[in-house]
């Protein structure tokens, strides 16, 4: 049984070191953050020289990059997005709006952290972050990724009544 163990656990090891090398990205844009976006992905910063490249839907996606704020209309359809994503999966939030509800954070309407709704794995901070901080946030999950801490899916499963009793308590479900 232990050499079960540890070739499964040599087996993640190598999973993990192979994922962060390849990571697709789906980033959910509700505000101008979205702006630095290009910049990123294209030749000037070229984030695909990390193996990090954008994509279209949630089932073959990696990463959840959110930018900007949440409000009450757009958080439901991010849980949707989110719960679509296959693990493992990552949440980066992307500026002061996923952290404190940024310029917004006196709105009734925009909620404050994102991490009492979804798991967060790597917040990108700055009204608005630039496309240097935001390669930064992408190599500080990659480095998340190869030791094995990136784990904010896991914490999604084991903690989800937590998660659903903060989503509840804004969505009214």
């Amino acid at each position: 049984m232990e050499l079960q163990e540890t070739l499964e656990e040599g087996y993640v090891e190598i999973l993990d070191h192979l994922r962060k090398r390849s990571l697709w990205m789906l980033h959910y844009c509700t505000a101008c953050g979205a702006i630095e976006l290009p910049p990123t992905i294209t030749s000037r910063f070229d984030a695909e020289r990390f193996g990090i490249a954008p994509f279209v839907t949630s089932r073959q996606s990696d990463i959840l990059l959110v930018t900007g704020y949440i409000n009450i209309k757009t958080l439901k359809r991010l849980i949707t997005v989110y719960e679509q994503m296959l693990p493992p999966k990552y949440v980066i939030g992307f500026g002061s709006c996923t952290i404190n509800g940024g310029i917004y954070w006196d709105s009734y309407a925009v909620l404050k952290r994102l991490d009492l709704y979804l798991p967060v794995d790597v917040y990108i901070a700055g009204c608005m972050p630039s496309p240097m901080a935001v390669l930064e946030g992408f190599r500080t999950l990659m480095k998340l990724i190869d030791e094995g801490k990136a784990n904010g899916w896991k914490k999604y499963i084991e903690n989800y009544d937590y998660y659903k009793a903060n989503q509840r308590k804004v969505l009214k479900w």
